[in-house]
């Protein structure tokens, strides 16, 4: 990887390309708080503020007897802001809440930045000297390696692909319409996301931070 250099000695200086927008917090560092809401005053105005102009997101969702389509909105416009108001653990490269096609009911896709799998660490035979790197991180951030940094050696970035179902048992009904409801219910819903979530892929975040191999 290449050793940073001052200014005013390299005319351009390598940049690294992150993956998703920093989400990183102190609670994500916390057993089974892998995500978690912005819900200080300054979070909260800008997610309401955002559900209010975005209310046609949410069209296909009025009157809905299933939660599902109004949670999906309500989780995009979340994860969208900037400041955003739903963060992550640094793993977490990005979290999507999809509708399935299959039976209509609520899955999420999450992707997490993960060590080697086993099989290529008990051994480095199949190095051959090339000096293979895994995730650069930057600020504690995992990013993409630099141009310069893929010119001198090879990367190998392992990502683990999360699809799951998740319940609705707590989620609220979508409301009949864009009334005054609106803010608290996507408020609710995304809280109810963030802790199935946490319930979900918390252990597993915690195990890849601990680096060490479960137990049988």
């Amino acid at each position: 990887m290449a050793r940073p250099t001052r200014l005013g000695h390299a005319p351009h200086p390598p940049t690294r390309r992150p993956l998703a927008p920093p989400r990183l917090s102190t609670l994500g560092r916390v057993a089974g708080r892998a995500f978690h809401v912005e819900d200080n005053v300054d979070g909260v105005e800008r997610y309401v503020a955002a559900v209010r102009r975005r209310a046609d997101d949410f069209a296909d969702a009025w009157g809905d007897i299933a939660p599902v389509r109004f949670a999906v909105a309500a989780w995009r416009i979340a994860t969208a802001l900037s400041p955003p108001y739903v963060r992550w653990h640094r793993r977490v490269l990005s979290a999507a809440m999809v509708r399935s096609d299959w039976d209509g009911s609520l899955t999420c896709e999450v992707s997490l930045a993960s060590g080697w799998p086993a099989e290529l660490t008990w051994s480095r035979q199949w190095w051959r000297d090339q000096g293979w790197q895994s995730w650069p991180q930057l600020f504690g951030q995992f990013v993409g390696p630099s141009e310069q940094d893929i010119t001198r050696r090879p990367h190998l970035r392992a990502t683990l692909f999360v699809q799951a179902p998740v319940r609705l048992d707590d989620l609220p009904p979508a409301p009949a319409g864009p009334d005054a409801e609106l803010e608290v219910t996507a408020r609710h819903a995304v809280t109810v996301l963030v802790r199935e979530l946490n319930e979900l892929l918390g252990p597993m975040i915690e195990q890849l931070d601990a680096d060490t191999p479960a137990e049988t």
